[in-house]
């Protein structure tokens, strides 16, 4: 029983642990954290993976956990390219699309498989990049001149040009990317990857996101899915205050909110010793508690004043075009450095139907300098080797043109790139066809590269399941291969 005051003055006492919750709004470890507290919390069920559960009940849902083999990497910075990076332009050189360019497609191309949103394959000429291709580092590998800075590091970069799924619509396509699944209510990736592995830090969420634009698939794209809550992502703002609802009212001191998180906790313990098979009391604790200790952890790791001047040049925070997105990567660095497992970072939009150039040059203008910086600062700190670095989208675009200077949506062939995290960089794995359109050698779906990101963390794929509606889960479904990150370390 804890004491309250009455208008009148006089002292009473809230006898249930409901009336306190319902009393008590003095931001009990920042419980308004809606990304933390998401929905109905429960920690995992002893036999949700073959290999990986809690130890208990009592157990830190987010607790470290050891991996099934031993793994290149411990940590995943996430770069997603929303709306669809033009694959031709930027990591995917096509001499025979420069060839043809403004002719139509040539009659021997098979193209009535190649369902398109807007149009159909045969209706649209070819369109060759506007923007030339070099070669760069020791490996020679080609680049397009949007991405002059990250070419610096070409020799550290794995490009996969043979990437491709079956959905050519954003939603789905998104979806797709993120969970493994075009069904909405899957994990996603880093959900995933935090149910196997956990966390390394005990001040801050396990899994962080951010973007420089409107998010199109919203918070499905960092949800939790059928997993528990606990492994959602947590969303942070790039405008205003980065975290919602995290410092407690000003007439509420610390030590009055460790009392009241106590009682909570000793009324939670009790209310648990009746429900000894029910973890979820024990996830919700875990979740007050984070909040609690984000209070002093969270300020800390956003501000990037602290950071010397020729570092934030380094990721260009200081300058437009580059500041949101340098200020971005800057902060998933120190996220990392901090022990945050999985961190994503969205740059939006490149959704490029109208004027695919003109949008590229201006989306790759604002990440460019700070992915460069990214890997650098990664390098210098002793990082880069244990940090997986994807850069993906939900598809790629069209070799025809769509209107005057556009592209359609192409999911049958696109690029993704790895770096760090036990990556042998400067290589090329797969090809698409010579004019861009399908994956033609060493395809690499969906699921392979879910597969591929799981193995260098040292997680099975196979073998990360989790029970829900009477069948084992997982984030490859059926499929996966991991002969791709065979490739990537050797």
């Amino acid at each position: 029983m804890v004491m309250k005051n009455t208008a009148c003055g006089r002292r009473q006492l809230i006898a249930s642990r409901r009336e306190f919750l319902s009393q008590s709004g003095l931001g009990l470890g920042a419980v308004a954290l809606t990304q933390l507290l998401g929905g109905p919390t429960q920690a995992a069920p002893p036999d949700a993976s073959t290999t990986i559960s809690p130890a208990g009940p009592a157990a830190d849902p987010l607790s470290p956990r050891a991996p099934h083999i031993t793994g290149k990497a411990r940590n995943v910075i996430l770069l997603f390219m929303q709306g669809g990076a033009s694959h031709v332009d930027t990591f995917d050189p096509k001499p025979e699309l420069a060839r043809f360019d403004g002719q139509a497609l040539p009659a021997s191309f098979k193209s009535d498989d190649l369902f398109l949103q807007f149009m159909k394959a045969s209706d649209g000429k070819l369109m060759a990049s506007p923007f030339p291709f070099k070669k760069y580092g020791e490996s020679g590998l080609e680049i397009s001149d949007l991405f002059r800075n990250v070419a610096r590091h070409a020799d550290d970069l794995a490009v996969i040009r043979s990437c491709y799924h079956d959905s050519f619509i954003h939603g789905p396509a998104l979806s797709l990317l993120h969970s493994g699944s075009v069904l909405l209510g899957h994990p996603s990736v880093g959900s995933w990857i935090v149910y196997g592995l956990g966390c390394e830090t005990r001040n801050l969420p396990a899994y962080m996101v951010m973007t420089d634009g409107n998010l199109r698939i919203s918070s499905s794209g960092y949800s939790s899915g059928f997993l528990p809550a606990v492994y959602q992502g947590t969303f942070l703002s790039g405008e205003g205050s980065a975290i919602q609802n995290l410092a407690p009212p000003a007439s509420v001191s610390a030590g009055e909110q460790r009392m009241l998180l106590d009682q909570l906790q000793a009324w939670n313990a009790r209310h648990a010793q009746d429900r000894p098979a029910d973890s979820r009391l024990e996830a919700r604790i875990a979740n007050y508690e984070l909040a609690f200790r984000m209070q002093s952890a969270a300020p800390e790791l956003i501000r990037i004043s602290d950071e010397p001047a020729h570092i934030r040049e380094l990721y260009g925070v200081d300058k437009e075009p580059t500041a949101r997105f340098g200020r971005m990567c800057l902060l998933a660095r120190r996220m990392v450095e901090r022990g945050v497992r999985f961190v994503q970072l969205y740059s939006s939009d490149w959704d490029g139907h109208g004027d695919c150039p003109g949008n590229h040059q201006g989306n790759a203008a604002k990440i460019d300098l700070p992915i460069a910086g990214l890997i650098a600062d990664l390098k210098q700190r002793g990082l880069f080797d244990e940090t997986l670095i994807v850069w993906t989208g939900e598809f790629g675009r069209t070799p025809i043109m769509q209107g005057n200077k556009g592209r359609d949506h192409s999911p049958y062939g696109f690029s993704t790139w790895m770096a760090g995290g036990g990556i042998r960089g400067g290589k090329v794995v797969g090809a698409t066809d010579d004019l861009g359109f399908r994956a033609a050698e060493d395809k690499v779906h969906v699921h392979d590269l879910h597969a591929t990101m799981l193995s260098l963390l040292g997680l099975k794929h196979e073998e990360l399941t989790y029970l829900f509606e009477g069948r084992r889960r997982r984030l490859t479904d059926v499929g996966g291969d991991n002969d791709l990150a065979e490739l990537l370390v050797s």
